[in-house]
């Protein structure tokens, strides 16, 4: 590995976290992911896209019955996320294999799928200048794509779990309905009044369940600083009901 790294913790410590000092550094949104996530005891979960690991750690953390499978083609941020799951004690539980999102390695399905695809599409608005932060922020593989093998790799009634910019929320839904059933759509407000700019959203293989809009979460108080729902989440490990 090659770069300076900063050793970061997330959930209050439970998730150490090896991230590069500069570049693409994970912030909230794989720890409120993995909290959206639901899967059966003892099922089998894949990060598609997993960067250096923060959702998937964070899952396996919450979720000691899981076996977690992170998946992502850069080399230099898996072996930080290899080294997080040792450090957090994880490593029996979580492995990390390198890997296109368009071509995954081997024939299994799994129960459940979470996933933080970059947010912009290829060709709108300027891409970061540092490579690794443009590789998770930009469009490599378009989002239709991303969420086709995202879906191709669901066991019968698996789940799939994604968080987005709450603009793309219409070609989402679009994408996943109606091959997904039982859509839900939770909001994640910046603060109360403001409009959410992120969403989480979950669909389930062969549910004919309605789809869902949830009240949201909000993730600042006004005058600054976690709501007491935002700190129970991102610092004691709390789900988030979906």
């Amino acid at each position: 590995m090659t770069g300076a790294t900063t050793l970061d913790r997330l959930l209050g410590g439970r998730v150490i976290l090896h991230q590069p000092a500069a570049g693409y550094r994970a912030a909230i949104d794989p720890v409120l992911l993995a909290a959206f996530a639901t899967a059966p005891v003892g099922g089998r979960v894949l990060d598609l896209g997993c960067g250096t690991g923060a959702a998937a750690l964070c899952l396996a953390l919450r979720r000691p019955d899981l076996v977690v499978t992170g998946l992502d083609s850069a080399a230099d941020a898996l072996v930080l996320a290899r080294l997080s799951a040792a450090a957090s004690g994880a490593a029996p539980r979580v492995t990390f294999v390198e890997g296109a999102v368009e071509q995954p390695p081997g024939p299994l399905r799994y129960d459940a799928i979470i996933t933080n695809p970059p947010f912009q599409a290829e060709g709108t608005g300027t891409p970061p200048p540092d490579r690794q932060r443009a590789t998770a922020h930009v469009e490599g593989l378009p989002l239709a794509a991303w969420l086709d093998q995202a879906i191709a790799r669901l066991a019968p009634r698996g789940r799939l779990h994604l968080i987005h910019r709450a603009e793309r929320l219409p070609e989402i839904m679009a994408l996943l309905w109606p091959r997904l059933g039982a859509l839900t759509v939770l909001p994640l407000w910046p603060r109360a009044g403001l409009p959410a700019r992120r969403v989480l959203v979950a669909g389930q293989q062969g549910s004919r369940a309605p789809a869902r809009l949830l009240g949201g979460l909000v993730l600042h108080e006004a005058a600054g600083g976690y709501t007491a729902a935002a700190e129970a989440v991102l610092r004691d490990a709390a789900a988030i009901p979906s």
